[in-house]
């Protein structure tokens, strides 16, 4: 009897083809039928799983932000809203070789949406979605008050910036830590 196929596990696969060609040489270029190679499928099974390139990136989109939110939870247990906060954020950065694949996806992808706002819907729902959860976190740690929303755009825009010094290789994973602890301590305090 034949396997039967998982069809999250094989958009996954997939996904994560588009996501090594990514790494590789960007996305401009890439085509179904490059993903097929890369993950040595037929054209026909990428087509069957997505109809098109706009459909794969978003879903490739969506992985790497459910990568980082398990990573992120499944880390040792914070005990403070700083320790949250902070445990989300060094996900994000491109700290390694996996993180460094998913932010090229997330350039690209943004990138893409930039110039085709249609697929855009999830990546603001995404980042609103984080935008609250660390003002969520000033606010239970007492700090951040009115502004706590704007406090938080402004992290996460600080660790954007990072992750795209990362990748250019302008600092050092070093740097980039201590960078932004010392913005965690100008909201959180020290720890």
């Amino acid at each position: 009897m034949p396997r039967k196929v998982d069809s999250r596990e094989r958009r996954e696969q997939l996904a994560d083809a588009l996501m090594r060609l990514a790494g590789a040489r960007g996305l401009d270029g890439v085509s179904l039928r490059q993903v097929a190679a890369e993950a040595g499928v037929s054209t026909g099974m990428v087509q069957h799983y997505f109809r098109t390139k706009d459909e794969m990136m978003t879903f490739a989109f969506e992985m790497v932000t459910d990568r980082i939110r398990t990573r992120s939870q499944s880390a040792t247990a914070p005990e403070t809203p700083r320790e949250l906060v902070r445990g989300l954020l060094l996900e994000i950065l491109p700290l390694d070789e996996p993180r460094r694949l998913e932010n090229h996806v997330v350039l690209a992808f943004l990138a893409y949406a930039a110039v085709k706002p249609s697929i855009a819907t999830g990546s603001r729902k995404t980042a609103g979605g984080m935008r609250t959860f660390v003002a969520d976190q000033l606010r239970a740690a007492g700090t951040g008050g009115a502004d706590a929303e704007r406090a938080a755009a402004g992290l996460l825009a600080l660790v954007d910036g990072l992750g795209l010094q990362l990748l250019l290789r302008r600092c050092s994973e070093e740097d980039a830590i201590a960078t932004l602890d010392h913005h965690l301590a100008s909201l959180f305090g020290r720890p």
